[in-house]
């Protein structure tokens, strides 16, 4: 039933514009007095350590609102559920919501060197549920910088480096819970148009750990 519902609306839908699935975020900002909105699912299958808990299922919100002087307000909201084993109810709801700003601060000129810069700042509520292991029961505060080097009209460059003040990764089930401090996050992808509707890209993504629990 879900899946013949699925199909009749998407029958009745426009074309739709989708970005890369990537962690590395670009500069670009949404247009002053526009709205953005993207949807996304995921679906994890649970670690043995968090056994009743067999599988989460995220289903996140995001929207980006334009401002003036080259900045963007985002906010973003997951429902989550998660699934646990015969005898063992399972739970659903909001999770933790986040708030960010993001300023395009330049804008790289046609011949020089210096690239694109821009830098986002979220913090994470306690919104969701943490006894029903919905939210970390924390506030979480993270800070990106952005820097997008274009090669050509069709090639580019996205680097971000970035900074967890809080340690708390949890979404759900899913993350740490058990310590604090802080994470130190780089990634880096490149990516090329190979039509108006077709980019392909490549990114790697890693963090670093002020302590040994976070490192795992």
């Amino acid at each position: 039933m879900r899946w013949s519902v699925f199909l009749v609306l998407a029958s009745f839908c426009p074309s739709l514009r989708a970005q890369l699935p990537f962690y590395t975020d670009d500069t670009e900002v949404t247009e002053t007095k526009k709205l953005h909105m993207e949807f996304f699912n995921e679906i994890d299958a649970l670690q043995s350590a968090q056994f009743p808990s067999l599988r989460q299922n995220t289903a996140n919100i995001k929207i980006n609102s334009g401002l003036p002087h080259h900045l963007e307000l985002d906010f973003d909201i997951p429902y989550i559920s998660i699934y646990r084993a015969n005898g063992t109810q399972g739970s659903s709801g909001i999770g933790d919501a986040n708030m960010g700003i993001k300023w395009k601060f330049h804008q790289a000129s046609q011949g020089s060197w210096v690239p694109s810069m821009a830098s986002t700042f979220y913090v994470e509520f306690p919104t969701g549920n943490a006894s029903d292991q919905l939210g970390s029961g924390l506030t979480d505060y993270w800070l990106n910088f952005i820097l997008q080097k274009p090669f050509s009209d069709k090639t580019r460059l996205n680097a971000n480096l970035g900074v967890l003040l809080a340690g708390n990764t949890s979404t759900g089930d899913v993350g740490i819970r058990t310590t604090r401090g802080q994470v130190y996050t780089s990634s880096v992808s490149i990516l090329h148009d190979f039509s108006p509707k077709w980019t392909l890209g490549a990114e790697v993504y890693g963090g670093w750990a002020d302590n040994d629990q976070l490192g795992r």
